[in-house]
């Protein structure tokens, strides 16, 4: 597969860096020096210095052999253009674009009618308010997502220590358990993740990942010592365009929200275009101003400011005041490692929001859905089995998997199955793989030969 990204900035870096490592044949173009230094100088892609809606760049770059354009500039402006140019020049390829303005997105239908020629396009914010809204509502949870249209979720939460989870084996989970045994896809312990085998036990401050069926979650949780508690109270820091869409979604569920923004006029407009939401003119910081505004009573605080510094401050604060939880908006990635070290599980990002609904629709074909873990450590892939695959009409047992991949999941006819050495993948199936990043090129490439997902 060939693919064309225009824009090396840290949505396009990170792109390139997983498709690279995937064997995919990569293009980067972008006019920045310092940008295509830095990919040319640490991923094994090609890159052209230039501006990527140039008809003459992107026939260097090879677009009519190219199966899909990805424009994730900054500007919104260069990515649309750069898409229209490549469907003049191949109409054939399949172009995504990362748009980041609301005016946009309030014209997105009308806007949808008048640029055909634009395949997906990709709003970080709206992904990353989907993001905090799947992770507020399993208060619980440090990640969460779903697969298989909704009717599979997958929670990944935090063993304290009094869960009784702790310090039990999983081979033991189906004696113990039965057929209510929690299927456990990953365990990251001290920043390292583990493939889980039926060696492994579940130790305190494990992070653990679990599949189960979506009208299981309740009860799945009460094993780990966990419940689904409803959210009632949230305090949004941050009165932006992700503060303003995250608010309104909570208000139209009638949820109790105050937003705290710092700009007197954003406060405003804020006002005029809510309808219960209570708007705070003050700093988010203001240790008075949280205690006034009942931040030990707060089901979650999310810190939404432009200044990830100030959101990570605002959310220890908020802790040590007593809110139940917090969730952190964070877009440099180098802070990432250094996040659960301090103590707050939830973060969000615009930027890696975008990278797995990018990736999602790179892998699309009979690759049915991809969902990123870890900041891009690993990926759950949603696939369809092919008639002509080798991994269907024969015991899992026999069927050699990449070292660091696991196929934990069987949907047949609607049908959950968790899957043993026995079970057998139908023509038809859908299956659900865990992969870490080291194992997805083996994955794909057994895939690719296998099941031609591409």
């Amino acid at each position: 597969m060939k693919v064309i990204i225009v824009g090396a900035g840290e949505v396009g870096y990170h792109i390139a860096s997983c498709l690279a490592a995937e064997s995919k044949n990569v293009v980067v173009i972008d006019k920045d020096v310092d940008a295509i230094r830095r990919v040319s100088e640490n991923i094994d892609v090609q890159t052209i210095r230039a501006s990527g809606s140039s008809p003459a760049v992107l026939e260097e770059a090879g677009i009519k052999s190219a199966e899909i354009l990805l424009a994730v500039t900054n500007s919104d402006e260069s990515n649309l253009v750069s898409c229209l140019v490549a469907n003049m020049i191949s109409p054939a390829t399949k172009k995504l674009a990362r748009i980041r303005s609301a005016d946009y997105d309030d014209y997105h239908q009308m806007f949808s009618v008048a640029a055909p020629h634009i395949d997906t396009v990709i709003n970080p914010e709206i992904e990353v308010v989907n993001t905090i809204l799947r992770i507020m509502r399993v208060p619980c949870a440090v990640d969460m997502g779903e697969l298989a249209g909704g009717k599979v979720i997958f929670v990944g939460l935090v063993l304290d220590k009094n869960s009784p989870m702790v310090n039990l084996r999983l081979a033991d989970f189906g004696s113990l358990f039965g057929q209510s045994r929690p299927l456990i896809a990953a365990i990251v312990r001290n920043e390292k993740l583990i493939v889980p085998r039926g060696e492994h036990t579940l130790k305190y401050r494990d992070v653990v990942y679990f599949i189960c069926e979506k009208g299981r979650l309740e009860e799945t949780l009460e094993l780990f010592g966990e419940e689904l508690k409803p959210v009632k109270r949230v305090i949004v820091v941050g009165g932006g365009r992700i503060g303003h869409r995250l608010a309104k979604t909570l208000e139209a569920e009638s949820i109790q929200t105050k937003i705290i923004e710092s700009n007197l006029q954003r406060c405003q407009f804020l006002s005029e275009r809510m309808d219960k939401t209570v708007i705070l003119h003050g700093d988010g910081s203001d240790q008075k101003l949280l205690i006034e505004e009942g931040v030990q009573d707060a089901d979650v605080v999310v810190t939404l400011t432009h200044n990830e510094e100030t959101n990570i401050l605002i959310s220890l604060l908020a802790k040590s005041l007593g809110a139940a939880s917090t969730i952190t908006k964070v877009s440099n990635f180098s802070y990432f490692p250094l996040m659960s070290a301090i103590g707050l599980k939830k973060v969000v990002s615009p930027r890696l929001s975008a990278i797995s609904s990018i990736l999602h629709n790179v892998r699309k074909g009979k690759i049915l859905s991809v969902i990123s873990l870890l900041q891009e450590d690993a990926e759950i892939i949603e696939a369809m089995a092919l008639e002509t695959s080798a991994i269907v009409d024969k015991p899992l047992k026999k069927i050699s998997f990449p070292k660091g991949a696991i196929l934990i999941l069987i949907i047949r006819d609607d049908f959950i199955i968790i899957p043993t050495g026995d079970s057998v993948v139908n023509h038809g199936d859908k299956i659900i793989i865990f992969a870490t990043k080291q194992a997805i090129p083996k994955v794909e490439k057994m895939l690719t030969v296998k099941l031609s997902f591409f």
